[in-house]
């Protein structure tokens, strides 16, 4: 009888143990399952037109970040359900131009509701010291009053004859490769002059890539890092759980830790130098010296983190600008005749360049406008989350909560906004009737508002610079495997082929 009832206990032990876990088990289900029904059937943003499944679940929107497609699934989401789609259950994407980048990303008067940057997304520096693109409205005012003077139109002009330089040398080795008659990787070419003018400017040192003609570990670092971080992010946003194992590995591998402190120490080693030495001309540290006084000086650790951003920010995406206007001119020949003609009717060589009459050039600021319009160096979505309150985009409200931003690839592509919108048409901006409808205030690759790219000046000195460089000194063709080059994927930034050339001196 004893044993009858310790069984019967057992069982019932059992039982009500395997009964608890399937209640919990459902009450989780029902709960998950009925909250993903209300944000997708009955939420404030499910009047928003998108594909119903991703009204539902992230996943979608993960694959799309993941496959390296999210140009062209962007573009077509836009084309089919127009400027403001539903991405995913509380994220909305924009494509509707000027008022959109305005209200997301503009500055905004006292008292109204501000997008901020979501935290998973951006994340921080190595040593925990924010840089101009993680830190907060507070922090982020103060390191660009200090940072802006070196961007300056007055401190750039200053750094015209190093640039100019730069220039040269790229030439130089051009001109020794094709002599020989080998084929050149113009891209390799441009990220070198990139890295290595980037290098002279902030640390005052020549990282030797151009002439080595090759990528140095740190760099090919770099590039393995946006990729990795792409993967990173996505996972931080999916939810806690994903996000709490993910910081928990990142803190426990060693991989992820070599990875992050290659780029890390090779920034933060040639800052140290850099500010124990006295350049014998100005860079961008000279100014930032002057400007950091008491207590609105800039710490070590904020000169580590932002050098470590200028070395990203500043040089691959100039390389990809130039590459890719250099890929479409090289796919339309009649355009390309007519810039070189242009840089060669009104300079002789490089050291006739200067900065003024560079800018003054029509066709080529056209060429290189309708360049990052077809190729924006970062063609992706860049969010931000709409306060508690809400608030009006573009006149549709937002509920708080909600991820948004203005996809850039998607609407340079929108013929809403270009006329012929997949073809490259420098005269649109040049004042052809053809385009007179064209929204030409809708190109924004450097953002707009407060936290707008610093560097812009700079950029455009560089593309104009560089590019010039090569039409008046060399003819240009396009090598057959590489017709289609533009057909890439995307890691929140584009993950670039050789763009192999055959390049002829000018004056052979």
């Amino acid at each position: 009888m004893a044993t009858s009832t310790m069984l019967t206990s057992v069982a019932l032990i059992s039982f009500d143990g395997v009964g608890m876990i399937w209640i919990v088990f459902v009450s989780v289900t029902i709960y998950y399952v009925g909250k993903m029904a209300w944000l997708a059937l009955f939420s404030p943003l499910a009047s928003y037109p998108g594909p119903p499944l991703r009204a539902w679940t992230k996943i979608p929107a993960i694959y799309t970040t993941i496959s390296g497609h999210d140009p062209e699934i962007f573009t077509a989401l836009h084309r089919k359900y127009g400027p403001v789609v539903r991405i995913a259950p509380k994220e909305l994407s924009f494509a509707s131009g000027s008022p959109a980048f305005q209200d997301i990303y503009g500055s905004r008067r006292p008292g109204q509701p501000k997008p901020f940057k979501p935290r998973n997304w951006y994340g921080k520096s190595s040593n925990g010291a924010d840089s101009l693109i993680t830190a907060d409205d507070a922090t982020h005012h103060r390191q660009r009053k200090i940072l802006s003077n070196s961007f300056s139109d007055k401190a750039l002009k200053e750094q015209e004859p190093l640039l100019k330089r730069w220039a040269q040398k790229m030439a130089i080795k051009l001109r020794s490769r094709a002599t020989d008659g080998a084929e050149v990787d113009l891209l390799k070419i441009y990220n070198c002059t990139a890295f290595d003018m980037m290098g002279d400017l902030t640390f005052a040192e020549d990282l030797n890539m151009l002439e080595e003609g090759e990528y140095s570990s740190w760099v090919k670092a770099i590039f393995s890092g946006v990729k990795f971080g792409t993967f990173f992010r996505v996972a931080l946003g999916y939810s806690t759980w994903t996000q709490k194992a993910l910081e928990y590995w990142l803190q426990n591998s060693k991989f992820a830790r070599r990875m992050e402190a290659e780029h890390w120490n090779y920034c933060k080693e040639r800052v140290d130098r850099r500010l124990k030495k006295t350049p014998d001309r100005p860079d961008i540290w000279s100014k930032v010296l002057e400007m950091s006084q008491g207590t609105e000086a800039l710490s070590l650790n904020e000169h580590h983190s932002n050098a470590s951003l200028f070395m990203v920010a500043g040089t691959e995406t100039i390389a990809t600008a130039l590459s890719g206007t250099t890929y479409h001119l090289l796919q339309n020949p009649g355009v390309l005749a007519k810039v070189t003609a242009e840089i060669r009717s009104a300079f002789r060589s490089v050291d006739d360049f200067h900065f003024e009459d560079l800018a003054r050039q029509k066709y080529l600021m056209a060429v290189l406008h309708e360049g990052l319009r077809m190729y924006p160096p970062l063609p992706i979505l860049v969010p931000r989350e709409v306060p508690s309150s809400g608030m009006k985009i573009d006149d549709h409200w937002v509920p708080g909560g909600t991820v948004v931003g203005v996809h850039h690839y998607a609407t340079y592509r929108s013929e809403t906004h270009f006329r012929h919108a997949d073809e490259f048409r420098p005269e649109r901006w040049l004042g052809d009737p053809a385009f007179a409808s064209d929204h030409l205030d809708t190109l924004e690759v450097f953002s707009v508002g407060p936290r707008n790219c610093l560097g812009q000046n700079l950029a455009w000195h560089e593309m104009r610079l560089l590019l010039a460089t090569v039409l008046l000194n060399f003819d240009l063709e396009l090598c057959e495997e590489n017709d289609n080059w533009i057909e890439q994927r995307v890691f929140t930034l584009w993950e670039k082929k050789p763009l192999m050339c055959k390049l002829v001196p000018a004056d052979a």
